[in-house]
């Protein structure tokens, strides 16, 4: 097999992670994880993220599916959704900020609140305790009680039962043992992130390797150690003075990589776009997610949706629903697209969309 071109790894991404759409299941189990965002507009991006890789996929599906997969919500290298055994691997968990002995005895009482009750709700405990407020991360107040309930979900203590309204609902989870070997273990995490963003510059392996930091703060010191197994056991190429890895039993240059004529609206997380400097090795030009970048700064919209045609991005949308209708704002690179081909595939997309959002 020949070593890639920078066309062969575009089109091996988009093809490896665009798979032909399946169940909610097997496209979870082909992610290995999904990161999770809470702003809609117009959806909420592990949905519009899914949409994409499940047959007829609704907005909300995950969360009214939640309690029957063997999914959890957790940290990974972001937020998101992780099928169980990759949580087992990354918990006991220590979180990197100590809690004092006061802050522990809060939490082995809420503990044993969320025991006697089974799944509570956040203004449960808060009524239940008065911790009081807090300053959270954003400069503003929060409940003490939910930043308390948060971590304990980080450190293990508790599980995301279901959401209602958008909001976690906690139960206990109960302790497991550490895994037995840690270098396996780290492996298989790093393999997991690599399976989702593959192929991928050695830029991004390692800043993927130190974001697991957040999923396995413990194993912090042991990252350098992981991150030199993982491009041994790599496959890899340098291509246009770039080093790129993918996992040894695929094989990029294949011409069985082919991109069909459609266009997609990806998620800003979407696998495909996620690693911003991959983004710009490929397509030449820089996507920012904007949507906590103030109005007046913004280039391309609260929440451009890049615009994948073929296998370039040639632009991004904004989509808000009006009157029930789907207003799509469109902007491009440099000029759009004449072609009746064009016209017919994005038609398809929109309709795509209304469909996934309930506006039939």
């Amino acid at each position: 097999m020949p070593a890639p071109t920078l066309d062969d790894l575009r089109r091996h991404a988009i093809a490896r992670s665009l798979f032909k759409p399946t169940t909610l299941p097997r496209a979870l189990q082909r992610l290995g994880f999904v990161q999770a965002d809470p702003l809609r507009a117009p959806a909420r991006a592990q949905d519009l993220t899914l949409r994409h890789r499940v047959l007829d996929y609704r907005a909300g599906d995950l969360d009214k599916r939640y309690t029957k997969l063997p999914y959890e919500e957790d940290f990974f290298v972001n937020y998101g959704y992780v099928h169980r055994d990759t949580q087992a691997l990354m918990h006991p968990r220590e979180a990197r900020q100590e809690w004092t002995p006061e802050r522990w005895a809060q939490a082995a009482d809420v503990l044993a609140f969320v025991r006697e009750r089974g799944v509570v709700h956040p203004r449960e405990v808060d009524a239940h305790f008065a911790h009081g407020k807090v300053t959270n991360w954003f400069g503003g107040s929060s409940n003490a009680s939910t930043e308390l309930l948060d971590g304990m979900h980080y450190r293990g203590l508790l599980r995301v039962a279901r959401r209602e309204g958008g909001t976690r609902l906690y139960a206990v989870r109960e302790a497991a043992a550490a895994p037995v070997d840690r270098d396996v273990a780290f492996d298989t995490l790093i393999d997991l992130v690599v399976n989702k963003y593959a192929p991928l510059p050695a830029t991004t392996l390692a800043q993927l390797t130190r974001f697991l930091g957040g999923g396995v703060p413990q194993w912090r010191a042991h990252r350098a150690e992981a991150l030199g197994r993982a491009r041994e056991r790599l496959a890899s190429a340098t291509v246009d003075g770039v080093q790129w890895f993918w996992p040894a039993d695929e094989k990029p240059a294949s011409k069985r990589h082919q991109v069909p004529e459609a266009v997609w609206l990806l998620a800003p997380f979407d696998p495909v776009v996620w690693d911003r400097p991959r983004f710009e090795h490929f397509w030449g030009w820089a996507y920012r997610f904007e949507a906590y970048t103030p109005a007046a700064k913004r280039l391309r919209g609260h929440y451009a949706l890049p615009l994948l045609w073929r296998e370039q991005v040639i632009g991004w949308a904004n989509l808000k629903v009006s009157d029930g209708r789907l207003v799509p704002d469109l902007g491009f690179v440099d000029k759009r697209p004449r072609s009746a081909a064009f016209n017919q595939a994005l038609d398809e997309e929109l309709q795509r969309m209304h469909s996934f959002l309930g506006l039939d």
